[in-house]
């Protein structure tokens, strides 16, 4: 090809897209454990979302009230946990390379903040006296460090929720906009809601279960460690909370392989001891982690889940080498690279290979909307506006003019 028949305005124009798509991609890479965090309350609100769209029309508003009167407090209570769990690791001096040094809490002040019968006990009129106020602004001038933690930790926190609540309101849009700019005969709504049904089944029904159960379990078992009788209490009780919460990934048997061991060493331990009440508090125990942390979140979660198409132990190793791989938020990113993997692998590759136009029924069509059958009319669900892909089916129908305002 001769310069003379080059278009070097569109070229120009490619090198910009080029340069923006790289900036693009090094900010999400900088902070992926954010946005990461941030599609997964998505995937966990949505539900929560659509039954509030039926009761509120207006997606701005149901979009803020399924943030902020739900997710965001399960967010400070799973915190909290969290907190606890890191002042025992902190006692049990098993910490490894000073992350838990970093805190910003004295030991002093994670032992009160953490300890329910210590909460319960204290007299909090002696912390909004005047001489208190004034000593914790000047600790608070001097502590640098702290501000720094909490406030970057802060902003975290709401680059999440700002990701989840405009995916939220506006996800709806965003499909229809994919599917009509990139979509040529089906191929990109049928992969995008075959992406979308085993990420909610991954982020709502497993992950979710996860840490529901896992805060559950760790505020439970701290609160039955007031109530324990001496040389009978729940060993590291914070530390097997979370761990349960951990083994409910786990098909089929789940946290069962926690509790049950734990009980059954308390009931030797209590025996052997003789230990005055222990067996009926490892009565208590086993029925509270059987009723209270296992079974009731199970029941609660358990129907929104569907359409599980992959293969259990292709999840399992996700969950297991995500976070080697990738740190903490390696549990969310692992799943969600798996689900792209297999889908391509499933609908785009065989087409990719075969040379032939790529469409959607490399697979049968009917498995792609068998279990999600389109909302009808007449229902008020059409609140499917904020559910992403699946709102790409809308493809010849354009969004009221105020919607998402």
């Amino acid at each position: 090809m001769a310069l003379a028949d080059v278009d070097w305005s569109r070229t120009a124009w490619w090198g910009i897209g080029a340069v923006l798509a790289a900036a693009l991609t090094f900010v999400v890479y900088s902070f992926v454990g954010t946005f990461v965090f941030g599609v997964f309350i998505y995937y966990a609100t949505r539900p929560v979302y659509n039954r509030i769209r039926r009761r509120i029309p207006q997606p701005t508003v149901a979009a803020a009230v399924a943030i902020f009167a739900m997710v965001l407090p399960a967010l400070l209570l799973a915190g909290y946990a969290l907190l606890i769990v890191a002042n025992q690791i902190r006692e049990l001096d098993i910490a490894a390379n000073g992350y838990l040094d970093r805190l910003p809490f004295t030991q002093e002040t994670l032992d009160v903040l953490t300890d329910p019968s210590q909460i319960a006990m204290l007299d909090w009129q002696q912390y909004v006296t005047l001489d208190t106020l004034d000593g914790a602004l000047s600790s608070l001038a001097q502590a640098a460090d702290t501000v720094a933690v909490i406030g970057i930790g802060a902003i975290h926190l709401f680059v999440m929720l700002a990701v989840a609540f405009y995916l939220l309101r506006d996800g709806g849009r965003l499909g229809r906009y994919l599917v009509r700019f990139t979509d040529q005969s089906g191929i990109v709504e049928a992969y995008g809601r075959a992406v979308d049904r085993d990420l909610k089944s991954i982020f709502f029904g497993n992950i979710l279960n996860a840490i529901v159960t896992g805060t559950i379990a760790v505020i439970v078992y701290s609160i039955l460690n007031v109530f324990a009788p001496e040389g009978g209490s729940i060993p590291a009780a914070a530390l097997v909370g979370l761990i349960a919460g951990v083994a409910s990934l786990i098909p089929i048997v789940g946290m069962k392989l926690v509790y049950v061991p734990v009980a059954a060493f308390m009931t030797v331990r209590a025996v052997a001891n003789d230990v005055t009440g222990g067996l009926a508090f490892v009565l208590v125990f086993a029925l509270a982690s059987l009723v209270v942390v296992d079974t009731i979140p199970d029941l609660v979660l358990r129907p929104y889940v569907s359409g599980r198409s992959l293969h259990v132990g292709a999840v399992m190793i996700a969950y297991t080498l995500g976070p080697l791989l990738f740190g903490w938020y390696g549990i969310f990113l692992m799943p969600l690279l798996l689900v792209f993997v297999v889908h391509f692998v499933r609908i785009i590759l065989p087409e990719l290979l075969s040379g032939e136009p790529l469409r959607p029924y490399a697979v049968d069509p009917t498995h792609l909307t068998a279990e999600e059958p389109p909302v009808q009319p007449s229902d008020p669900a059409a609140d499917e506006v904020g559910d992403g892909v699946d709102a790409a089916a809308d493809q010849g129908t354009n969004p009221p003019e105020d919607e998402g305002r």
